[in-house]
């Protein structure tokens, strides 16, 4: 027999059960339905549902078909009119049988009526004092329990040994059947306390536009979240699972899972919900980043993020919790940031408040990630698809109080225990230092004409007497606009001894700094800036030096004026 697909809604007095049924002969169909039990079949299909409320037959019931569709659909009267039917879109917990109610123990041993006297204690026995002793040592965790428990609800073990090779890629811990419990949590602190880069967290920080640009993206569950708040604000009481819909592809992984019930006591029982809060938040974490595109890697984001998934970890309260998964947000991904920390530990908390039909979403979009992995498919075995059955008959009230609790649970930076607010400290002292550098006075430029090895060439006094004969003849000093000017400047007093060669040029210079004119061009006179007036007057002034240095007196000689130079000069060629 074949489970055909399938939806249930409803509506103050009705119950209406959709049912897809292609190929199949609808003239030969049988409906049954009383209480909370519905079955319908038509060959090749069965369906058998255990309603979350009763119907009742009053002659209300009403059934069609559509030929081009293939639907059949039934509205069956409810046996309360105005009773609300809770958890209706929870498709596999509907098909599951509906439980026995005797008082009857389930496990019964038979043939054990008669207690036998050959294994009645007798008292009178004596006791043997003659047995061997051994001392007193605590039995560790290990020895008590040789295969350490893992899996949903710590009810599997073993599994390692068989699948080593495959299994070595998608957890972190080593050998997990003999590695208790406490081992593996001091060895994942070990591991990302060798894995946190300061330079990438650094990075994050102060480079932070593409971190604000991801927290800017909403997912679907924030819609979700702002109805609720309305409808509530509106004191408008309706299902949360209102709020939330399955696409197709959803509702056949809910009808391809295995119906089971779980034996789990109070210890594990706690372990569920806290495992389930940390699988949430490594989810919220991708669906953030990758704006709710998968890719390539989100199956290894989301186990990597997930203490649980990787390591297999264990928790006693919430805050821990919080505090691993902060520090795998800043030790593995790429984006490194404390604001995703926080993001998705809202968002935990709004899906937690949807209810069953918001997680149930989460972890069938997590179950077909790791499906299309490989081997992390090998999740889905040990807690995705037993989580997907086990929600569906979670309580609502205690997934309430779970997302209380999360809500008022708070992380901060120092509580990750990897000196972040010292490494942003630190950071903003050598932006402050770098910043207090670029504005510092900086040494005023060399005057033009002169060259970084001046002092080499020349002492102090020599470079002072240039000042001094510069600002002396500054008044009287033409302007250097035509080669007659140049020419009395280049000759000076008659008898004067020329102190440096460089003297005039400098006065020049200093001259000319604010605005040059350069010659004219079509008859415009091109008027520069002081920055590009600059080199054509270093470059006239480079070539008068040059006539001047080829007649100045070698080093050591008494220095003469240029006019007595050219009066020996004549008298030679006398």
């Amino acid at each position: 027999m074949l489970t055909p697909a399938f939806d249930l809604s409803q509506d103050a007095d009705f119950l209406t059960v959709a049912i897809r049924l292609p190929y199949a002969r609808v003239s030969e169909f049988d409906v049954y339905f009383e209480g909370v039990d519905f079955k319908f079949y038509a060959k090749p299909y069965f369906l058998r549902l255990t309603l979350p409320g009763r119907i009742i037959e009053n002659g209300n019931e009403q059934g069609s078909y559509d030929a081009d569709k293939g639907l059949f659909t039934i509205r069956l009267p409810k046996e309360t009119p105005g009773q609300h039917f809770e958890g209706l879109n929870m498709l596999t917990a509907l098909l599951a049988p509906r439980k026995s109610r005797t008082a009857k123990p389930l496990v019964e041993e038979i043939g054990a009526s008669e207690v036998s006297e050959e294994v009645v204690e007798d008292d009178d026995e004596e006791l043997d004092w003659e047995i061997d002793q051994t001392p007193y040592e605590e039995a560790t965790e290990s020895a008590l329990n040789p295969q350490c428990p893992y899996g949903f609800g710590n009810l599997r073990a073993g599994v390692f040994q068989r699948l080593q090779d495959e299994l070595s890629e998608v957890i972190d811990v080593k050998n997990p059947d003999f590695t208790p419990a406490a081992e593996r949590r001091q060895k994942r602190l070990t591991a990302e306390l060798a894995k946190f880069d300061p330079d990438h967290y650094l990075a994050d920080f102060f480079e932070n536009e593409a971190v604000e640009q991801i927290l800017k993206y909403r997912p679907w569950w924030c819609d979700a979240y702002s109805k609720m708040v309305a409808s509530l604000e509106n004191r408008q009481e309706q299902d949360h699972a209102g709020f939330v819909s399955f696409s197709e592809e959803e509702k056949y992984q809910l009808r391809k899972f295995v119906n089971k019930s779980y034996l789990l006591d109070k210890r594990a029982h706690q372990q569920v919900y806290y495992s389930l809060i940390d699988i949430l938040l490594a989810y919220c974490y991708e669906i953030q980043v990758t704006e709710g595109e998968r890719n390539v890697e989100s199956a290894w984001a989301i186990r990597k993020l997930s203490p649980t998934l990787c390591w297999f970890e264990t928790w006693t309260n919430v805050h821990e919790i919080l505090v691993a998964f902060g520090r795998r947000v800043l030790c593995y991904p790429l984006y490194r940031h404390f604001k995703l920390v926080m993001k998705a530990h809202r968002d935990t908390v709004k899906i937690l408040q949807l209810g069953k039909s918001a997680v149930l979403k989460c972890l069938l979009d997590i179950h077909r990630i790791f499906q299309e992995n490989d081997p992390a498919y090998i999740l889905n075995d040990l807690y995705i698809s037993d989580y997907c059955v086990w929600i569906q008959k979670a309580k609502s009230k205690k997934l309430s109080t779970l997302a209380k609790a999360l809500k008022e649970a708070s992380l901060t930076k120092a509580q990750l225990g990897l000196e972040l607010e010292e490494l942003e400290t630190a950071a903003r002292l050598v932006q402050e230092e770098e910043a207090a550098g670029k504005v510092a006075p900086s040494a005023s430029p060399p005057a033009p004409g002169s060259s970084p090895e001046a002092g080499d060439s020349g002492s102090s006094e020599s470079e002072s007497e240039l000042e001094s004969d510069s600002e002396s003849e500054s008044e009287g000093t033409p302007s250097p606009g035509t080669e007659d000017s140049a020419a009395e400047e280049l000759s000076g007093s008659q008898g004067a001894p020329v102190t440096s060669p460089l003297g005039p040029f400098l006065q020049a210079a200093s001259s000319a700094l604010p605005v040059s004119t350069r010659p004219v061009r079509d008859g415009v006179a091109c008027v520069d800036t002081p920055g590009q007036a600059l080199r054509p007057l270093i470059e006239e002034l480079g070539e008068q030096l040059r006539a001047t240095l080829q007649v100045a007196q070698p080093e050591g000689t008494t220095a003469v004026s240029h006019s007595s130079m050219q009066g020996s000069e004549a008298s030679d060629a006398e």
